[in-house]
């Protein structure tokens, strides 16, 4: 059990602008991983920051952490039209990670908001509450293979072929809800097939879609999706949303091949794009050494300081 001291020598980390951006961020997961209300009053502080990347970062702890104190911080957010639109979609995506369904009405009233990829993770996340509230967390889908700890915003399909689900996966006729879930049952399958499926959604036409395909290939941390991570990055034109969560799975997959490129971006124009960069280049460093896990955190990381 964590002190409140320590909670609080963390949470002032998280909370200083002067600390690097990289730091925080360590201070962050560390606050996820202790849990508890103080840390969600720490983590709901720093929604006032500057940086669009952090403050996405915070809904999205929020939500993983899966715990109802932090339903009114992140309602707040969701409601706030002058938050960027990623910091505001991943509240509503954090809401429907959380799993009550009292947010149902305010998820249904934002899924016809006018930013685009808030409207989208509002209606799935709905669909998700539904799915819960239908008992979908009791069925065989809930546990159809999931090797992440991660709250995902759709439950895996049901078992098919890796060709069956690529075929869903792409199929933009679909409800993203239904594309959705074949996304998350080819990351389970952890195949170099299933990657190489994932990567061709990098075409599709949602960037919220796009946005969630980069994050899973993160996850999994396969060599074959670095190429068409790289190319999402820097491609000219492609929503910023997406192009961040591309170098934050070149970072996570921490191979020298990814390294060139987030060197390249780390002055991007866009800042969300650039500051991925710093955080993906500390995540590369770490992925190469043999210090403590990227979300361990920073209560052990002060000692190698």
């Amino acid at each position: 059990m964590s002190s409140s001291q320590e909670v609080e020598s963390v949470g002032r980390i998280l909370a200083s602008p002067k600390e690097a951006l990289t730091t925080r961020f360590r201070a962050l997961f560390t606050l996820r991983n202790l849990g508890g209300a103080e840390a969600i009053e720490w983590i709901s502080r720093a929604f006032v920051d500057e940086s669009a990347l952090l403050k996405h970062e915070l809904a999205y702890c929020l939500g993983q952490m899966q715990d109802e104190r932090a339903i009114p911080i992140l309602e707040m957010v969701l409601k706030d039209t002058t938050q960027e639109p990623m910091v505001r979609h991943e509240a509503g995506e954090a809401l429907g990670a959380i799993g009550n369904p009292k947010v149902l009405d305010l998820l249904k009233q934002y899924s016809e908001d006018p930013v685009v990829e808030v409207a989208e993770t509002c209606q799935l996340a709905v669909r998700r509450l539904e799915w819960l509230m239908n008992g979908g967390d009791q069925g065989e889908e809930a546990t159809n293979g999931n090797p992440y700890t991660s709250v995902d915003p759709a439950p895996p399909a049901p078992k098919k072929s890796v060709p069956e689900l690529r075929a869903q996966l792409l199929d933009e006729s679909l409800p993203l809800f239904e594309r959705y879930r074949a996304m998350f049952a080819l990351r389970n399958a952890g195949t170099e097939e299933a990657v190489l499926a994932l990567g061709d959604g990098l075409q599709c036409g949602s960037a919220l879609f796009r946005h969630e395909i980069g994050y899973v290939l993160g996850q999994m941390q396969h060599e074959a999706s670095i190429p068409q991570l790289q190319a999402a990055l820097e491609r000219a034109g492609e929503n910023a949303m997406v192009r961040h969560e591309c170098a934050e799975a070149l970072g996570a997959i921490g191979k020298e091949a990814c390294l060139q490129t987030l060197q390249r971006h780390r002055e991007d124009r866009e800042r969300v794009v650039k500051e991925s960069c710093e955080v993906a280049l500390d995540m590369y460093e770490y992925e190469n050494s043999t210090q403590f896990q990227y979300a361990d955190g920073l209560l052990r990381a002060q000692s190698v300081q």
